[in-house]
Parts: structure tokens; C-alpha cells; sequence
């Protein structure tokens, strides 16, 4: 198999992966930015209620929590670091109750690294 068909079947891969059925962490959720001015990763947590239904509700009003929302929400914490390195041990060694379940570790590493690679590649970071 060449290449550019290894790298095809990698992204039907892993676009289908990001599109499945997935338990939420109960203990909250995460939002990663890339300031380009500043030089920084930054990882926001924000805070859960998940419904029978597996749905993310905000605590405060115990309404669904929208993704293309306009309603800002305030962060439970908020971590800044200049390498997913960095931002993984602040979360793992000072703060270590924000996350519960493996996948969201994973997922959370994964996104941090994609985060460093645009950050000092000076390119648009998009969480999946």
C-alpha cells in the first residue's frame, strides 16, 4: 500500500472514530486554544451535569450545553503552558480530578500534542 493510500484510510479512520457514540466525563469537559501572540497553549475545564441520555447539561441552568452556543460559560480552570507536556503534568499532578475516564485522557493528549504542533508551527489549531 502506498502512501497516499495509507493516509486515506488513516483519515476515513479516525473521521470515523470522532463521529461514534461516546460517554461523557462526568467530571467536565475540556476547551484547548493556541495563542499565537502570547506564545501559549491554553486548556480551559468546564464544568458538567451529564442527563440519562448521556447529554452534557450546564450545571448552573441544567440545560443542554450547545457546541455553536453563544452563551459564554465560565471555566472551572483555566491552564496555560508552552508544550502539551507541560499542560499534561499541571493537570495530572496539580489539578488531578478533572478527568476520569481514560478515553478522555487519551483524547486530551492527543488534542494537546495536535495543539503544540500548530502553536510553534504558527498554524489554526481546531479541537476534534
Amino acid at each position: 500500500m502506498d502512501s497516499k493510500n495509507s493516509f486515506d484510510e488513516k483519515t476515513i479512520t479516525d473521521n470515523n472514530l470522532s463521529n461514534r457514540y461516546i460517554d461523557l466525563d462526568p467530571n467536565g469537559y475540556f476547551i484547548i486554544k493556541v495563542d499565537l501572540e502570547e506564545n501559549k497553549i491554553i486548556l480551559e475545564h468546564f464544568l458538567n451535569n451529564i442527563n440519562d441520555d448521556g447529554y452534557a447539561l450546564d450545571p448552573e441552568t441544567n440545560e443542554p450545553i450547545k457546541c455553536n452556543s453563544q452563551n459564554k460559560r465560565v471555566s472551572n480552570a483555566v491552564f496555560k503552558g508552552i508544550s502539551a507536556k507541560q499542560i499534561g503534568i499541571m493537570i495530572t499532578e496539580e489539578r488531578n480530578d478533572l478527568i476520569t475516564r481514560f478515553d478522555h485522557a487519551l483524547y486530551l493528549g492527543r488534542e494537546l500534542q495536535k495543539a503544540e504542533e500548530c502553536l510553534y508551527k504558527k498554524l489554526p489549531y481546531i479541537q476534534d
